[in-house]
């Protein structure tokens, strides 16, 4: 169903895969773009805070449709500030573990709203049975 593609040739990447492939009879679900807003509204001001948020709230929308990380096959992030990748990918693991989408991370200058530090967009892919 799902093949991970790392040509020999392109350096290794860390955190993410060159490419994924999808074959087969699968569901596909598209998870718009998460913001770190928690259930009762608020909003940490921190990226730390903020990143923790975003893969708790893909984490539901993952449940929801009857999938899991692991299923995920594409994310887009977008940060706000540079400084804060580092402190978004230690997050993100602790969350996801040694996930590898293929991933596009960009900077913007901002986001819908300016509290917001990040945001991040999902492809999930399942097998149906």
């Amino acid at each position: 169903m799902k093949s991970v593609h790392n040509p020999a040739n392109k350096a290794a990447p860390a955190g993410y895969s060159h490419g994924i492939e999808v074959s087969g009879p699968v569901r596909t679900l598209y998870i718009s773009g998460q913001l770190g807003v928690a259930p009762d509204g608020s909003i940490p001001d921190h990226i730390a805070g903020q990143t923790a948020l975003v893969f708790a709230n893909i984490a539901d929308v993952l449940t929801d449709a009857g999938m899991e990380f692991s299923d995920i096959v594409k994310t887009t992030v977008f940060l706000i500030d540079p400084a804060d990748r580092a402190e978004y990918v230690r997050v993100r693991r602790e969350a996801v573990g040694d996930l590898s989408p293929a991933s596009t991370l960009v900077y913007v200058k901002q986001l819908a709203r300016p509290e917001f530090r990040l945001e991040v967009e999902a492809i999930a892919v399942k097998a149906i049975r």
